[in-house]
């Protein structure tokens, strides 16, 4: 067994092995990976191992496209069998939504050139003759869609890794990995000892345990998981031809053929936890008893749609343990806070995705960042506040509703709250409807009476109306929307300049009171993060960022060391914020202060220290809804006292709070992107619009990267779309993004933000695009359904920005 190596990879399961082959084909062959058992052991060995290529998310869609196409590939190159069956999948939709549902992702497949279309339900009784189609709205068919071997696949990534000179140890448990003083690993079994610069993390259902080796606490929660397999069914045996799976996810269970029988699997409401308090080490190649009554409506439901299944004798019953993270994505990233540890745990459709999960935890590790913006499944989307109890409730939630649909705007109440601030409570009594953004509850829209509960789907909701009341009070008046849940940064000190400058693509303020919009460069040149920076003191600044990024943001943040006596700290705990905009902002406020916001006094992105209601306040010029409109920042234990004044003071004005929806509509109407829709890794600086922000007359982070992107033409460009009144009216609803973008039958983008502009009175989009001007006609596909749409030459509020700026 090497003594050295690039990365240890720990377990050997088909993720594992993924990513030790992909870090070998990626050119890092001095890599090895240890597995405490047999290879599978755990949960792959009995995964049902169905594979699809369509999901909700565009890029895990790449994802699992990649990986259907891989299996073949590497069955080639290595010789080993992967036991791929692709007849092809059936996609149901018994209800309008899922309709909806469907329709939109055969659109995205349009796009992409995936395969997945609809057909009609006489060519998929054709296909399946044993399934009923009473009741089914429309069919979809996925030709690659089908089921490989666990055993054959893990095997042959096995295979392939070894080809390229990377070493696999069976039965070697790891019992310690203890970092180094210069930031490698040592990674300990009974064989002997490894020194790494990288610990890789893909030990399945014990990711928890050989976490915790490393003092590293994952939110993830074993359950038990059944599916059955009948006898040989003469149905199936005469069909001739391998049928296809059917997806009836209307009806909670999933099918496909086996042998000569089908397997039927589902995920019930009456779920399970396991290994609450740890995974035993002793388990390998086990299973739990059968308890079939759990699953007993999930069957009758895939019965009703097969009645042959009723007539079919259960040959075996599998009940065995899967291992989720809190939203059943997977955790997966280098540690922010720990130098050299990456993580890939929480896999649920493993088969679906191992392949693009492999390639793209080895671009990470290797080439410092993967492809695609992943931050759906970086482990930073979660932080200590995912406690042991919300993680739990979370899964429960999870797996109950496997598959039910996800619908846009979407907010899930399981284990919340999970952190408040000291408005909460007064927010609620005044109609607040909250959701979750970092662990923090914040109001989404303001009910006229207290207790609402929005309803959910692709088309308007209940919430439209109200949101579109908040957002006709701001512009005409003046609105207090809570910005506390942004990320809220500190840097002093005597080189507290020249750190940010190194960090951030922008120069920063040069003078006490001045504030700077700067982008944060990504590895590969595009956008990581959007900030704005205000110098307070000669050696003092405040950085307010993204809140969901705060811990994504931390990995870029370490790579550029501190000057000595120079600290940067989080504050968005201590401080709390309140966005006063609108055009009756400047006279709620100067009521409450005796610093004159007349705009000689206090011009657009400026900054000071004052009192507002007798309580100190950091307020700064600018404001997300691009209108008139100030920030003003407190420490937390005023935030009651500051909300309370400023409510008083803006009911004398008609006006009142405002939430996070509204704010949505207000700055899509201005054209304002938002991270991790318009800004993301994946997309240049031109792009976006931020290239006049990135000045290379210094250095900065990642500065050679941008240089390099932007000796290119831009890919794509960033637009604002205008949507047919008619059609948004026909079919109620607006874009709200991923929806794809058609010019004269070609796709040339997607929507990246939609929303309703209120106070415009259009229903507006924002959406990459290529080879489209302003002026030009195109389809969006909202709700799957071609919608006209003009692409526009500037935004329809405020597009000089006087009323910003007045």
């Amino acid at each position: 067994m090497r003594t050295e190596a690039q990365a240890v990879v720990i377990g050997g399961g088909v993720i594992g092995c993924s990513i030790l082959y992909h870090l070998a084909k990626l050119g890092w062959t001095d890599v090895v990976l240890l597995e405490r058992d047999e290879l599978t052991s755990g949960s792959t060995w009995h995964a049902a191992a169905n594979i699809h290529g369509l999901h909700d998310s565009t890029n895990i869609s790449r994802i699992q496209h990649y990986t259907m196409n891989l299996y073949k590939s590497l069955e080639e190159e290595t010789g080993q069998s992967c036991g791929v069956f692709q007849p092809g999948s059936l996609y149901l939709a018994q209800t309008e939504q899922r309709e909806h549902q469907l329709k939109l992702q055969a659109a995205k497949a349009k796009l992409y050139g995936m395969n997945f279309y609809e057909i009609s339900i006489e060519e998929a009784q054709k296909l399946h003759p044993l399934v009923n189609f009473d009741g089914i709205r429309c069919v979809m068919y996925e030709p690659d869609g089908g089921n490989v071997d666990p055993s054959g696949v893990t095997n042959a990534y096995a295979v392939g890794a070894r080809q390229r000179g990377a070493e696999i140890h069976r039965f070697t448990p790891v019992t310690a990995t203890d970092q180094q003083a210069d930031g490698t690993w040592i990674v300990k079994t009974p064989k002997g000892d490894i020194r790494t610069p990288w610990v890789v993390n893909a030990a399945g259902l014990w990711g928890r345990e050989v976490a915790a080796l490393a003092g590293i606490e994952l939110p993830l929660q074993p359950t038990e998981h059944q599916y059955f397999v009948t006898e040989t069914m003469s149905d199936v045996e005469g069909h001739g031809t391998r049928l296809p799976s059917v997806a009836d996810r209307d009806g909670e269970y999933y099918l496909r053929q086996e042998g000569q029988g089908l397997l039927v699997g589902a995920y019930e409401k009456d779920m399970r936890f396991w290994a609450e308090d740890g995974t035993p080490l002793d388990f390998a190649h086990d299973l739990f008893p059968d308890d079939l009554d759990r699953i007993e409506e999930n069957m009758m439901n895939a019965i009703e749609r097969l009645p042959a299944v009723g007539e079919a004798g259960i040959k075996r019953v599998i009940n065995g343990p899967m291992i989720w993270s809190p939203d059943s994505n997977v955790l997966m990233g280098p540690v922010p806070e720990v130098d050299g540890y990456f993580c890939c745990n929480g896999i649920i459709p493993g088969f679906s995705q191992s392949g693009g999960m492999g390639l793209m935890a080895a671009q990470w590790i290797i080439e410092g960042e993967t492809e695609y913006d992943m931050f759906a499944w970086d482990l930073a989307r979660f932080d200590s506040w995912a406690t042991k109890d919300f993680t739990k409730a979370r899964v429960q939630d999870q797996y109950a509703h496997r598959f039910a649909i996800h619908f846009p705007n979407e907010e899930r109440s399981a284990g919340r709250p999970a952190r408040t601030r000291p408005v909460y409570e007064t927010q609620k009594a005044m109609g607040a409807v909250f959701g979750l953004n970092a662990g923090w509850e914040h109001p989404l829209w303001f009910a006229d009476t207290p207790g609402a509960v929005e309803t959910n789907g692709f088309t308007r909701q209940n919430w439209w109306g109200p949101v579109g009341e908040e957002c006709k009070m701001l512009r005409d008046r003046a609105g207090i929307i809570d910005i506390s849940n942004f990320a809220k940064y500190v840097c002093k000190g005597p080189g507290a300049s020249d750190w940010l400058n190194a960090v951030f693509a922008n120069t920063m303020p040069k003078t006490v009171g001045r504030s700077c919009l700067t982008p944060l460069i990504s590895k590969r040149g595009g956008i990581a993060g959007d900030f704005t920076v205000t110098r307070v003191a000669e050696d003092e600044f405040w950085i307010i960022g993204s809140g969901m990024a705060e811990r994504y943001h931390k990995r870029f943040f370490k790579q550029v060391p501190l000057p000595e006596g120079t600290t940067f700290t989080s504050m968005t705990d201590a401080i709390c914020g309140f966005n006063i905009a609108g055009p009756k902002s400047r006279e709620i406020l100067q009521r409450l202060t005796n610093t004159s916001l007349a705009t000689e006094d206090f011009p657009f992105m400026r900054s000071a220290r004052t009192e507002l209601a007798g309580i100190e306040v950091l307020a700064l010029r600018v404001s997300f809804t691009g209108d008139l409109g100030w920030e003003v920042h407190c420490p937390t234990e005023h935030q009651s006292r500051l909300y309370t004044a400023l409510l008083e003071a803006g009911a004398a004005f008609d006006a009142g709070p405002v939430g996070s929806r509204a704010l949505m509509s207000l700055r899509v109407e201005k054209g304002y992107g938002s991270w991790s829709r318009e800004y993301s890794p994946e997309y240049w600086p031109h792009e976006v619009g931020l290239d006049r922000l990135c000045k290379f007359e210094k250095e900065f982070l990642n500065k050679d990267a941008a240089q390099k992107v932007l000796q290119n033409p831009a890919r794509e460009q960033l637009v604002m779309l205008h949507l047919d009144a008619e059609d948004v009216a026909t079919s109620n609803a607006d874009a709200t993004g991923g929806e794809p973008i058609f010019k004269d039958g070609q796709g040339i983008g997607r929507v990246t933000s939609g929303a309703y502009g209120y106070s415009v009175g259009m229903s507006l989009a924002l959406g990459y695009v290529k080879n489209a001007q302003p002026g030009d006609a195109v389809e969006v596909m909202v709700l799957g359904r071609p919608h006209k749409a003009v692409i526009l030459h500037e935004p329809p509020f405020d597009p000089l920005g006087q009323v910003l700026r007045g």
